[in-house]
């Protein structure tokens, strides 16, 4: 898929019907365009199945977080205040796009929207998923840390302008700059080394944040992701799954497999062939399938449905 590498963007969902619509007039107001230069209001625009187009765009810049919503969902009501919240923090690094699957039904369609809340971001115009349902804002956050660093690897790295910001004076990024705290020192490099592609000094440096504050929880959620990556930089979805089917019993070919369905959104897939490759183990070889698993549990967070499910089996198949 073009010179995108990192697995974490094979495609989840088609968006190809959508890639070459027509954009909006140029006399549209920017409610209706869907704006490479987001409207008034800044980081959180409405996009329709006529002006998704702009908005697969201006993805190639900075990250775009779809959320998927209706006027009759109460998780949705809930959920879409932690997104606008979390967006408007981060000041431009990520826009949020809005989805009226009632009034949007080809998105809806694309998206394969099942249910609802749904967020799915896009980078450089690929999809990837993010999570269904209402999820704590504790979750979001731990969810947008791990899409920037892929956004990162991709060189998506802009930002767009503040609703305000024009109107503030020259003097106004200056003024707002402190707000924003800056990263400690071993969070930075790791995230310059992620930039860079370095994965292995990225990993290095949240291990060192680790072991000076163990309880760091943004080290341990940015370790377990480039952890990932690292591992599935370079391998190929097909020549991994003929691995696999091959030989079931060998733990590195599923490994491969299971960090490339975790990369690719497809998480009981994930564990579920990793807890089928635990039960068909001796035990005294699966110590090493545990550990991968428990790694992706936090990778995930322990508080999702599937994690809990996956844990309740491991711990039938350990006792």
């Amino acid at each position: 898929m073009s010179d995108i590498s990192p697995a974490a963007l094979r495609g989840a969902v088609d968006l190809s019907s959508l890639r070459n619509r027509p954009t909006a007039p140029a006399d549209a107001s920017p409610a209706q365009a869907g704006a490479q230069s987001p409207p008034a209001g800044g980081f959180i625009v409405d996009v329709t199945d006529a002006t998704f187009g702009q908005i697969m765009e201006l993805s190639r810049t900075v990250p775009i977080v779809v959320d998927l919503w209706a006027e009759w969902c109460g998780p949705c009501k809930q959920l879409s205040p932690i997104l606008e919240k979390v967006v408007t923090e981060l000041g431009g690094r990520v826009v949020l796009a809005k989805v009226d699957v009632d009034a949007n039904p080809q998105l809806a369609q694309s998206f394969r929207a099942q249910s609802i809340p749904m967020v799915v971001a896009l980078i450089a115009g690929q999809p990837v998923p993010m999570f269904t349902g209402a999820v704590p804002e504790e979750q979001v956050r731990q969810v947008f840390d791990q899409l920037l660093q892929v956004a990162a690897q991709n060189g998506v790295t802009g930002s767009v302008a503040g609703a305000a910001d024009d109107s503030e004076g020259p003097g106004a990024d200056d003024a707002q700059e402190p707000q924003e705290a800056p990263l400690a020192p071993l969070h930075a490099e790791a995230f310059a080394a992620i930039e860079a592609g370095d994965f292995p000094a990225a990993i290095t440096a949240y291990e060192k944040a680790l072991a000076e504050n163990p309880r760091d929880e943004d080290a341990r959620a940015g370790l377990g992701q480039v952890r990932l990556l690292d591992r599935v930089q370079g391998l190929d979805l097909q020549e991994a799954r003929a691995a696999a089917a091959a030989a079931p019993l060998d733990v590195q070919a599923q490994f491969a497999v299971a960090d490339l369905d975790i990369s690719g959104g497809h998480v009981d897939d994930a564990f579920g062939r990793l807890l089928d490759l635990f039960a068909a183990l001796p035990s005294d070889e699966r110590a090493p399938v545990r550990e991968r698993l428990v790694e992706l549990f936090g990778l995930i967070g322990t508080g999702d449905a599937r994690v809990i499910a996956a844990r309740n089996r491991l711990s039938s198949l350990l006792f």
